[in-house]
């Protein structure tokens, strides 16, 4: 038992060793691609998806939209707007006692006519916000009229695939690198917050970042996330959109003008006013909002809103930041789904099997990519630990599989092999040693003898034909050592009885002669857990145990095969009154017989009995699953 134990043990753990190897060179691969930054774009693209699977959220009444629309420009009759159209919308605006006005329009060119008016305006009101871009290409003066500490930078980086994920909040002046440059966000959040009594400070756990009422906003590192050797010059941030169809109040320049918006809805607020039509340009590019007017298109100064309500919002609201474990919780999680996947790829010995069981791993897989995200704003790395599944899962499982038929092919073989010898050791040598014995005597007539010899070269011949044709078919016989052949689809006890009929009807066993008692019973047995090579083995026992009678029991009067139940088992077992076994050693037939008895978990014993006779027993629980 021990020894049973310690051989599947073994088998066992090297299986594990071949499989495991190829396992982790692909665990070690994935991380050496995603280091690189191959698996980069996949990470996005699923970032994207789970921000876009995220409930609907309310609309953020702090921050209102002025924008300039083409109805606008119709009703204007220019394009672009001339500023004195807006010197009167800021004009307008003051009125309604907004805390912050960002004007998201470059204005380092005169639009006439109105310049000198509107210059007036910025100069006049502290709470305007102009913007300039400092980023090349295309830089772009801010209003002379501002001075630096009211103007914010509009540059707004993008990604490798040309969408955008990040923002820009601040950034060394790339003219003067002892100098920062504020973002427009970041002017206007300022702003907005100093009027709630909350300042603007440098991060404790980061000083490279910063914080309000003692909250940081995660900085977009080196290696964020997803991201690799992102460009971490000044402090990005990672964009959580507002998911829902309309996020802010959005008013146009017209409704502004002619008095068709209530004054509650901009007392108080941070206003953007820009530009929201084509002509302008401004358009940037999203997939992690699926309700936007334009398919995968997000207007500039709308991407200034979110950016300004997530900043808010996380610091009165406590929504969360989008954030990342840190490279070392990043690459403990993808170690441990490629451990994951290596392990199923070795329990699951099926293709359906193993094809639910990756399915089922990678919904848990996104469900929790998408609950850290959603709900603790956690950006974990799913792509690397998909294609580590995928691969190690599938490719894994069919390695065991194909083991597993190299296995089974190899059991075949030997299976055969045993049975060829069993079919030919009970059928033709027993008729050459039969003649052979008389030959040596000299005790029969020739022509007896000649008769003999013909006899086996039938028989060789008739064997060939046989095992020929059951390796082409797939038909399940069992030709046995009388020439008779088996259909093993039959029920068991059938096949029982006819194997002891056809036996002791041979000639060739000399002390078969002898017998004067022969009892036979077998009683039905429920076979559905018996494969065809262990009803197979089982006929050959019956064969092997009653030609051994007919070989060795010599004085034999009596012989007995039964299969009875006892004890929940089924005894099948062949006694005679013969001399007894002579010989302790064991034979090929005792070996195959143990080595079947341990494949139907059961027992198998040979042994004289007392006075005199020999027992020949197979012992296995019928409704036991092999």
């Amino acid at each position: 038992m021990k020894k049973r134990i310690w051989y599947r043990i073994w088998k066992e753990f090297r299986l594990w060793s071949l499989a495991v190897r190829p396992g982790i060179v692909v665990l070690l691969l994935v991380i050496l691609i995603r280091i690189t930054g191959g698996i980069q774009s996949w990470e996005w693209m699923l970032l994207d998806a789970m921000l876009r699977l995220r409930p609907v959220e309310k609309p953020d009444e702090r921050v209102v939209i002025v924008g300039i629309d083409e109805k606008d420009i119709e009703w204007v009759k220019q394009y672009p707007i001339p500023d004195r159209k807006i010197a009167e919308l800021l004009t307008k605006l003051e009125t309604y006692k907004p805390l912050a006005i960002g004007l998201d329009i470059f204005k380092n060119v005169p639009v006439e006519p109105g310049g000198e008016q509107l210059a007036q305006i910025l100069r006049a009101n502290s709470n305007i916000i102009g913007i300039e871009k400092i980023l090349p290409p295309g830089e772009t003066s801010p209003p002379q009229s501002l001075p630096s500490e009211r103007v914010g930078f509009v540059d707004l980086p993008n990604d490798e695939d040309s969408k955008n994920r990040r923002y820009l909040l601040y950034t060394p002046n790339p003219k003067n690198i002892n100098e920062d440059k504020y973002s427009l966000t970041l002017r206007l959040v300022t702003k907005y917050l100093n009027t709630k009594g909350i300042e603007l400070q440098t991060g404790k756990n980061d000083p490279n970042t910063i914080k309000f009422r003692g909250i940081e906003l995660p900085r977009i590192t080196h290696n964020f996330g997803g991201y690799i050797r992102a460009d971490d010059g000044g402090l990005s941030i990672l964009m959580n959109f507002r998911n829902s169809d309309r996020p802010f109040n959005i008013v146009s320049l017209r409704d502004i003008l002619n008095d068709r918006v209530d004054a509650k809805l901009l007392r108080d607020r941070i206003v953007l006013v820009g530009n929201r039509n084509m002509s302008a340009g401004d358009i940037f590019y999203t997939s992690a909002l699926s309700n936007l007017n334009l398919s995968g298109q997000i207007y500039g100064i709308d991407y200034h809103a979110h950016v300004i309500s997530q900043i808010l919002s996380s610091v009165i609201d406590s929504r969360t930041m989008l954030h990342s474990w840190g490279e070392f919780g990043e690459y403990t999680w993808i170690f441990v789904w490629g451990f994951l996947s290596i392990v199923i790829g070795r329990f699951t010995q099926s293709a359906q099997a193993n094809l639910l069981t990756v399915s089922v791993a990678a919904f848990c897989l996104f469900s929790c990519g998408y609950m850290m995200l959603w709900v603790w704003g956690v950006w974990i790395p799913v792509a690397p630990s998909f294609l580590i599944l995928a691969v190690n899962g599938v490719g894994l499982s069919a390695f065991y599989q194909h083991d597993k038929f190299l296995r089974s092919q190899i059991n075949e073989r030997q299976n055969t092999i045993q049975h060829t010898f069993t079919v030919i050791h009970n059928g033709p040598l027993q008729t050459l040693a039969y003649g052979l014995k008389h030959l040596r005597a000299k005790d029969i007539p020739y022509e007896q003898l000649v008769e003999q010899f013909e006899k086996l070269d039938s028989e060789i011949r008739e064997l060939g034909d046989f095992l020929k044709l059951e390796a082409l078919t797939t038909e399940e016989s069992l030709r046995l050592g009388s020439g008779l052949i088996l259909e093993l689809k039959r029920p068991l006890h059938d096949l029982l009885y006819e194997v002891y009929s056809s036996t002791l009807e041979r000639k060739d066993f000399e002390h078969f002669k002898t017998l004067k008692v022969k009892i036979r019973n077998f009683e039905p047995i429920d076979d559905k857990y018996l494969t065809i090579e262990h009803k197979r083995g089982i006929c050959l026992f019956l064969e092997e145990a009653l030609c051994n009678v007919g070989k060795h029991a010599q004085g034999v009067k009596r012989v007995q095969a039964s299969g009875v139940y006892s004890a929940n088992k089924y005894n099948l077992s062949v006694r005679d009154n013969g001399s007894g076994i002579k010989s302790k050693l064991e034979n090929k037939g005792t070996k195959h017989f143990k080595m079947l008895a341990k494949q139907l978990g059961g027992e198998f014993r040979r042994e004289s009995l007392s006075p005199r006779g020999t027992i020949c027993e197979l012992r296995w629980k019928p409704t036991k699953e092999f």
